[in-house]
């Protein structure tokens, strides 16, 4: 899979991952990972923070250790601003709120998390972009970073992320689930996915490092980008 470098220095480097591509090696070392391809590139990287495998965007890798430590710390206190965009279903009841609610692992160990006062507390702020007849464009920010976070909340107030395979239906989204007088062409046997994978974008990260602002942006993807257009014109 082909990765976009967004920005590069001495010390780190942030990434435009493409969805359907793992940020770490997984524990079965299944499949190539983003992080693999760094090492190829750069001989010595480290994890500083991950994304979802589904979810595209920006992410951040260190070059050495003490930088790594810095960012990794600046990550962790909070003090890195993290903006999301995603397209969930249905309709927001409030076009701008947050969502408070502890995460902690599912009690089954399968992977999924839950919201649970016994959990980690877990801050998600949103708000509407552009609302449509089944699907809402939202743009969220997210105070604390837990597994799943933005897909766990927003189960939680009963919009999924569209495509989300753990939190969701986790179906396709179909030109014809929304369009008047949908015809398959005659070429085709079956209609072919707008979007398959998990609607969801790593957008900005805003942070200080060495005195320095550094304020990052990943372009929304072709797929989303097509798929909101043809959400406009049916709409």
């Amino acid at each position: 899979m082909k990765f976009e470098i967004i920005f590069e220095n001495d010390f780190f480097v942030a990434i435009n991952k493409p969805s359907g591509l793992l940020s770490v090696p997984d524990r079965k070392q299944s499949e190539p990972s983003l992080k693999d391809f760094l090492l190829q590139k750069y001989g010595t990287i480290y994890t500083v923070h991950r994304l979802d495998k589904g979810t595209s965007g920006l992410i951040v890798f260190a070059k050495d250790e003490t930088t790594h430590k810095t960012l990794s710390q600046l990550f962790e206190s909070r003090e890195v601003e993290k903006q999301y965009v995603g397209l969930v279903n249905g309709a927001l009841m409030n076009e701008q709120g947050s969502v408070d609610a502890a995460i902690m692992m599912h009690p089954a160990d399968n992977g999924t998390m839950i919201t649970h006062t016994k959990g980690k507390p877990s801050l998600t702020d949103y708000t509407l972009i552009e609302s449509f007849r089944f699907f809402s464009w939202v743009q969220f920010q997210i105070h604390t970073g837990r597994t799943h976070q933005i897909r766990v909340h927003m189960k939680h107030i009963g919009n999924s992320i569209v495509c989300d395979e753990l939190y969701g239906d986790g179906k396709p989204l179909l030109l014809s689930s929304f369009k008047k007088k949908f015809n398959l062409s005659k070429k085709e046997d079956e209609e072919k996915p707008m979007l398959n994978r998990l609607a969801l974008h790593s957008w900005k990260l805003q942070f200080t490092f060495n005195n320095e602002k550094v304020s990052l942006e990943a372009e929304v993807p072709k797929d989303l980008r097509a798929t909101l257009q043809q959400l406009r014109k049916h709409n």
